[in-house]
């Protein structure tokens, strides 16, 4: 398939090209993303441990599945896509809205991207790609609120600011199922 590509794009979403996906992160471009958070019937959100040799936060637990989308695809698409390759399994998946974050890591490389948010519902076990996923396990919402508070440097940096910053989105689609 080639080198990796990401989508770039301005503050409002609109597409201004692609970049190799390290070369983006090195040099802290901004471009699209996506985030899916997964529930089941119990209202427990499943979280996955990144796989120790990720190029960045690799062994640190964060939601269900997040990567970039191609330029020939809709976040939605591609959120769909990837969880299917990265946990095994398909559902539908409900916008929650977007958001805008940047983070610099140890490494040098820097995360600045424009993430839309998706959330669906599963009861399964999924079956997760060892390549992406060392670990994964559905939890409540308190207590994972409550871990995050103790251990923060346990999760990724965009997977706290979205249990921080868009608790409320996700209060909000747990409850209307």
């Amino acid at each position: 398939m080639g080198t990796p590509e990401v989508v770039l794009v301005n503050t409002n979403d609109e597409v201004l090209g692609t970049m190799e996906k390290i070369k983006a992160h090195e040099e802290g471009v901004l471009h699209r993303a996506f985030s899916v958070l997964i529930f089941n019937s119990r209202g427990e959100m499943l979280i996955h441990q990144r796989a120790k040799d990720k190029y960045h936060c690799g062994g640190l637990w964060t939601n269900a599945c997040c990567s970039h989308p191609r330029l020939d695809e809709t976040p939605e698409e591609a959120a769909k896509r990837r969880l299917k390759e990265e946990m095994g399994f398909t559902v539908d998946v409900d916008y929650l809205g977007s958001f805008i974050y940047k983070v610099e890591f140890e490494n040098g490389l820097t995360e600045h991207e424009f993430d839309h948010m998706f959330s669906g519902y599963f009861d399964g076990k999924p079956n997760p790609n060892p390549e992406e996923v060392q670990d994964w396990k559905f939890v409540s919402m308190m207590d994972l609120m409550t871990d995050v508070e103790e251990n923060p440097n346990h999760y990724t940096f965009w997977f706290r600011d979205i249990l921080k910053n868009r608790r409320e989105q996700l209060l909000t689609y747990d409850q209307s199922r």
